[in-house]
């Protein structure tokens, strides 16, 4: 459904000296300035798949997103979407993609989203009875049936949230693209988001790629991530396998009677957290069971949990590499 190869992307601009003197200088003589955003990155996408797009501010996500929904234009490579050039723009290629970011605005701020939606029913020629029928269907699903008649402005962020992902499917297209879409919403909010593009995917076989910051959109949406930090695609591969590559280990989080000497610890595993309730320990996942049994002998523990690391910690390791993963 979508093929991306060796896609870059410039940004070219000038940098500008303080002041009234500076600004006069920078008449005649300007420093041209060349931005990277995107270097050499090539995947592929599965129709129906739903994949996270990982990566520090600035690392390149919304820009290449921008380019494969035809807003900008590569500097080079080559970008096929179902068939089509995004930034060719045919009327065919923008029927069966749609983008929502989570910081732009789509809908009419004085209207009612109802408005909004019909103006994209006839931009997109949407018959009407379909039109009824996803309306419908979709505002059931996102639990705002009773809002559709209310001035934007005067919806919450969650509920403006909830009318941009609705907006964006009035058409049912086959692609589509999410920039932060629960960015600033609550934990209630973002719950029910990830509910309805679970639902909507498993129903239309849409294909969703999506960007976030918060690691649990993604777990719970994706089975897949592609890993982007300084323009470099630093990790394409299973969600779950991420842990991996940096060593299969697991935290060992445990309650004691009394306090336990540091250096007692160290001697099963890294000594993350300790206090005098207990301590948090990194340990190989191959030594596990004999670290648990060693300490269960010799220390007076209360209480004990083996979990495995945060995934986020390890996706914080990709943020910090510049180079291609082999």
């Amino acid at each position: 459904m979508i093929t991306v190869e060796h896609l870059r992307k410039d940004f070219t601009y000038y940098k500008k000296m303080t002041g009234l003197k500076g600004s006069m200088r920078n008449i005649f003589h300007r420093e041209t300035l060349t931005k990277e955003a995107v270097r050499d990155i090539s995947f592929s996408v599965e129709q129906g798949e739903m994949v996270g797009f990982l990566g520090p501010n600035g690392a390149g996500k919304t820009t290449t997103l921008k380019i494969l929904s035809g807003i900008l234009f590569p500097t080079d490579g080559k970008v096929e979407i179902d068939g089509f050039v995004p930034w060719e723009r045919k009327n065919a290629f923008k029927k069966r993609i749609s983008i929502v970011m989570g910081q732009k605005n789509q809908l009419w701020w004085d209207l009612p989203a109802s408005d909004s939606f019909y103006l994209n029913k006839c931009m997109f020629e949407v018959d009407d009875g379909d039109y009824r029928d996803i309306v419908t269907e979709l505002s059931e699903l996102l639990d705002v049936r009773d809002l559709m008649n209310v001035q934007v402005r005067r919806l919450s962020l969650g509920e403006r949230m909830k009318m941009e992902i609705l907006a964006a499917l009035i058409h049912r297209p086959d692609i589509l693209f999410l920039d932060e879409p629960t960015i600033g919403l609550d934990l209630l909010s973002q719950q029910k988001i990830r509910e309805f593009l679970k639902i909507y995917n498993e129903r239309q076989n849409t294909t969703v790629i999506i960007t976030s910051h918060y690691m649990a959109d993604i777990e719970a949406l994706c089975d897949r991530a592609m890993i982007i930090n300084q323009g470099h695609l630093v990790y394409d591969g299973k969600l779950g396998e991420i842990n991996q590559l940096f060593g299969r280990r697991k935290l060992l989080s445990v309650k004691t009677a009394r306090p336990a000497d540091t250096k007692k610890l160290s001697a099963y595993g890294i000594v993350r957290e300790q206090n005098a309730a207990g301590a948090v320990l990194e340990v190989s996942q191959e030594h596990i069971q004999e670290v648990v049994t060693a300490i269960l002998s010799s220390l007076q523990i209360e209480d004990f949990t083996v979990t495995e690391i945060p995934i986020e910690e390890n996706i914080a390791r990709f943020y910090q590499k510049e180079a291609v993963m082999p």
